[in-house]
């Protein structure tokens, strides 16, 4: 049975999933670096595959989705020369198999449809129900679906890491703090003080969020966090029903399969 190798490009990682049919059997991130070669990425992905133990010939399909147009082109050269493979590039706006009603498809990201996509196969489409779901990635993404499995549109919020690093950069006495959930919401020094608004400030952000997205929908939504931070985040969020870190590498496994048949 041959394997599908998923690659989600995002602006700060590139996340590899290996799948046998539906089931994500190895998954790996990699640092987004804009002047890796094909043949540097190549050399790192072997790696993985080698410590996994898994065979470059058991590949016969690869799928890409990516928000970084400069690596889409590394990681076709890559497909191409090592797996001797043209890999499928989602294309929100032509190929992912859901319905758009924003205004401009094109606009739309591939990792946003294709974890709409994935929130509601997964946690939608039995009741069915409305899935918004919160990507907290580079930045912060809500996406909403109706209850028809159509892609309506949502909110983009600069991600908390940004929001840290901006507060860093523009107040010249203000250290550079980790983004973490602090003992306590009054902060007694500064560090304490900026992880709190941080935190909770976000917390508060996004719960205000979801609930104004709700209001738009048609019905109560089931609400699925993603992301690097999501399972910091999620749990100080009663909306958020359903934390998936791989939620995009499921969304790509879920528009190959689709395409193949």
């Amino acid at each position: 049975m041959g394997l599908l190798l998923a690659v989600d490009v995002g602006n700060t990682d590139i996340a590899f999933g290996v799948f046998r049919e539906a089931d994500l059997i190895q998954s790996w991130r990699l640092q987004t670096l804009r002047g890796r070669t094909s043949d540097e990425l190549w050399l790192l992905v072997d790696g993985l595959f080698s410590h996994s133990r898994i065979e470059r010939p058991s590949v016969d399909g690869i799928i890409v989705g990516s928000v970084v147009p400069s690596q889409t082109g590394t990681i076709r050269s890559m497909a191409e020369r090592y797996f001797g493979i043209t890999p499928f590039i989602v294309e929100p706006s032509s190929n992912a198999g859901m319905p758009i009603l924003y205004e401009n498809p094109s606009e739309i990201g591939a990792d946003r449809i294709v974890n709409a996509i994935a929130a509601f196969e997964q946690f939608g489409r039995q009741a069915p129900r409305p899935v918004i779901v919160c990507d907290f990635g580079t930045a912060t993404t809500l996406d909403a679906v109706t209850a028809a499995g159509e892609y309506l549109g949502g909110a983009i919020c600069p991600g908390v890491t940004i929001s840290a690093d901006a507060l860093f950069q523009r107040a010249a006495r203000l250290p550079r703090v980790e983004v973490r959930k602090p003992s306590r919401v009054v902060g007694q020094n500064t560090v304490g003080a900026i992880e709190s608004g941080l935190f909770w400030g976000y917390v508060g952000m996004v719960d205000g969020l979801l609930r104004r997205i709700e209001g738009e929908l048609d019905g109560t939504a089931v609400c699925v966090a993603t992301g690097g931070l999501a399972s910091v985040i999620a749990p100080e969020i009663p909306m958020i029903d359903h934390v998936d870190v791989d939620l995009t590498l499921h969304g790509l496994g879920i528009v190959w399969r689709r395409n193949r048949k």
